[in-house]
């Protein structure tokens, strides 16, 4: 890894007028496209590379050390790429996550878009759209060719009859259904580990599984699942509950974590 340490201590790196950096973390295999990357922003006012990585490990170190807004992740670094987008994730929350690949399918797209990635974008990009990536996910936008934009209406639209499909098989363990039941309810994570007798991390990891396993992606999709297809009719309520409503009513709310 070769930070380049923020302007100050905090990692709050500004222009003279005040308006902050997008500060940019760029994980790639090839020295040639880091230094090609670092010399593009060099002609740019707002964007400015605080460190660069060229392995997985590297990758996670710096996203724990150095703050910053954008990580342009190469999908090469690691046999699994969008795992590692996950670790990254829970190392740097806040990092909105670009990935650099050659070659993609509808199933990897989606699986990306699902475990949190902002933007996906072939090597061979223009430095005038690499740029104009950046800017947009920085701001909350997502960057998909239109490839990737039909994978993910597609994608959607399945979801959507699988939701409206008969009643399906329960696949979940009964640790996973205790979890579902709580986050029906509204429950936050931390609220959710206090009941069952477990940390925050490993309430993510279940629910995770559960969505894998569900098809779903946060927990409104989750909560809809339930309703639609009824999923909690039989649970029982969480310890201390017992005088919870109808689980699968359509009052049902849901918190962020």
């Amino acid at each position: 890894m070769s930070p380049k340490e923020p302007v100050n201590g905090n990692g709050a790196v500004s222009q003279a007028e005040g308006k902050p950096f997008i500060r940019l973390i760029v994980a790639d295999t090839q020295a040639i496209f880091r230094v090609g990357v670092r010399k593009v922003l060099a002609l740019e006012d707002d964007v400015r590379m605080v460190a660069q990585a060229e392995n997985l490990g590297q990758t996670l170190a710096a996203v724990s050390k150095f703050p910053a807004d954008v990580l342009l992740f190469e999908s090469r670094l690691t046999p699994n790429p969008a795992e590692a987008v996950s670790e990254v994730l829970k190392k740097a929350p806040g990092i909105r996550v670009i990935v650099i690949t050659g070659d993609v399918d509808e199933m990897t797209t989606v699986d990306y878009l699902r475990r949190g990635v902002r933007g996906i974008i072939n090597r061979s990009i223009s430095p005038d759209l690499l740029i104009r990536c950046v800017r947009r996910v920085h701001e909350g936008e997502m960057w998909l060719d239109n490839q990737g934009v039909s994978w993910v209406i597609e994608a959607y639209k399945n979801q959507a009859t699988m939701l409206t499909s008969p009643r399906p098989k329960n696949r979940l363990t009964d640790k996973e259904m205790l979890i579902v039941s709580c986050v029906a309810q509204g429950m936050k994570n931390k609220d959710i580990a206090a009941e069952v007798g477990t940390t925050e991390q490993v309430v993510k990891n279940y629910l995770r599984r559960v969505y894998d396993k569900l098809g779903v992606s946060d927990r409104l999709e989750l909560a809809l699942y339930c309703v639609h297809h009824r999923l909690l009719e039989n649970a029982a309520p969480p310890a201390g509950k017992p005088d919870e409503p109808d689980l699968n009513s359509p009052s049902i709310s849901v918190l962020p974590n």
